[in-house]
């Protein structure tokens, strides 16, 4: 009798069991939302401004390609406002994305800062990218000659130092006026960076070059 009373309690127990997995629903899935449903049916629009030294390579050297990128691989409306000169952007109701709008920005902000299309296209592809400007008087107070031989450092010889800088840290590095835009990750942004300031403070280029063959040897050992 009490083996029958136990199978019985056990046959119970599971029966109870299989009615309380029984009455959970499964977890619902919902597919992600589209640009125009996260603004409520809204268009949302950028609008960037073309600098004039920058208005005729955009007009006939990489209009094209950064149209192609834009419409096809994210989804957004671009167009060209010779008036204004202004890029604009904008949703469209199969943007897949709300963030490539801002990533399309993003892009066409690093053309106009100097950036070539092919390297800038990154931005759009890569999510841990970014652009990162400075100016020589952040770093160091410099008029006249001082100032253009800082400019010169940076360069060097054919542009050899920038490419060296750019080629060692897996960044793009452009130098325009006294301004210095670095596109790249943030801890590859930090090393170009570095550098970059250590030639504004005066020093040798063979001295930046050996830091920074030790610090990417490290960095490639972390990672």
């Amino acid at each position: 009798m009490q083996s029958d009373g136990g199978a019985t309690s056990m046959e119970v127990e599971k029966l109870a069991s299989e009615v309380k997995h029984a009455s959970l629903a499964p977890n619902p899935r919902f597919p992600p939302l589209r640009a125009h449903e996260i603004s409520d049916g809204q268009v949302q629009f950028r609008k960037i401004n073309v600098p004039r030294h920058r208005y005729t390579p955009l007009k006939k050297e990489a209009w094209m390609e950064i149209y192609s990128s834009i419409m096809e691989q994210m989804g957004i409306d671009i167009r060209m406002n010779p008036k204004a000169r202004k890029v604009e952007l904008k949703t469209r109701p199969d943007t897949p994305d709300a963030s490539n709008l801002q990533k399309c920005a993003d892009f066409v902000s690093a053309f106009m800062m100097g950036f070539e299309p092919k390297d800038a296209v990154a931005l759009l592809r890569m999510d841990e990218l970014y652009v990162d400007t400075f100016e020589i008087k952040d770093v160091k107070t410099l008029r006249g000659e001082h100032l253009s031989r800082a400019i010169g450092r940076l360069s060097g010889k054919g542009g050899k130092t920038r490419i060296a800088i750019e080629n060692s840290t897996k960044t793009r590095i452009v130098i325009a006026d006294t301004k210095i835009h670095i596109l790249g990750s943030f801890a590859n942004i930090k090393i170009a960076r570095t550098s970059l300031c250590s030639l504004i403070l005066g020093s040798p280029a063979g001295k930046v070059y050996s830091k920074l063959r030790s610090v990417t040897a490290r960095l490639a050992e972390r990672f």
